[in-house]
């Protein structure tokens, strides 16, 4: 078993081995993961932040060594918290740009490294601390919606769920039908801001967002938007029609 560690701003995981399939997620600068299986140009990856697995392109990461993968498993380090910000290889001197979510192994004060490359990052990271969820879930507003996105320069609804729990310092899985089996289920009367809703379709989940108030949501459909919520379920912000039917609600954060 190989593994390997991004060093790219954001790589696409894909369904199937070659560039015209399906983006199912992404990868972003500094996350590590396990390589199951080869083929060809293509690598099988299972990420270690949420266990997604998928195929990557193999001229699109670092390689690292068991030992590295265990020493990055046991620590818990800072996330970027800037939309869009610019590490320094200080070697090289050549920058490389991140978005909100990438990773720093072994930062301090100011300085960070992967294996033997050393970089310099002079932005903001992440409060890991639930009290500040809205305000990253906020700063993503107006993000492009990309199905199998996980970045300020697209996302998808449970990739936005994902990230912004994440950048609180709570994990969730990455599928919206995962996120639905994790915390306590809440009664429509109880819930409050910070709860996750879920949606349905056809007897299934496909849609997720968060509560920032009794009656409004913040979720990406087209784009990370505001919209009201009732018991019925989205409404559209200028329709005022129904566009998402309610299923249920949990709570990750006690």
């Amino acid at each position: 078993m190989e593994f390997g560690i991004s060093i790219l701003s954001v790589v696409p995981i894909r369904k199937e081995p070659k560039d015209q399939s399906e983006m199912v997620s992404q990868i972003l600068f500094g996350q590590h993961f396990k390589i199951l299986k080869t083929n060809s140009n293509w690598v099988f990856i299972k990420l270690s932040s949420d266990n997604y697995q998928g195929w990557i392109c193999s001229k699109q990461y670092f390689e690292i060594t068991h030992e590295d993968y265990d020493n990055l498993e046991i620590n818990n380090f800072p996330i970027v918290s800037d939309s869009i910000s610019n590490i320094i290889n200080i070697d090289s001197n050549e920058s490389t740009t991140v978005t909100i979510g990438a990773t720093l192994p072994y930062f301090s004060k100011g300085n960070f490294r992967i294996r033997n490359k050393k970089f310099l990052y002079k932005g903001e990271i992440s409060s890991k601390n639930k009290i500040d969820l809205i305000k990253y879930a906020k700063g993503f507003l107006n993000t492009p919606y990309l199905w199998g996105g996980k970045s300020i320069l697209g996302i998808d609804c449970s990739g936005f769920t994902q990230q912004v729990y994440g950048l609180s310092g709570i994990k969730i899985p990455r599928d919206a039908y995962q996120q639905a089996k994790v915390g306590s289920t809440i009664k429509y009367e109880e819930r409050t801001s910070t709860d996750l809703v879920f949606f349905e379709k056809n007897n299934m989940i496909h849609h997720v967002g968060i509560l920032i108030s009794d009656n409004l949501i913040i979720h990406a459909s087209g784009q990370v938007k505001i919209e009201k919520f009732n018991k019925d379920g989205i409404i559209h912000h200028k329709t005022n029609k129904l566009t998402h039917q309610f299923h249920s609600i949990k709570r990750v954060i006690e």
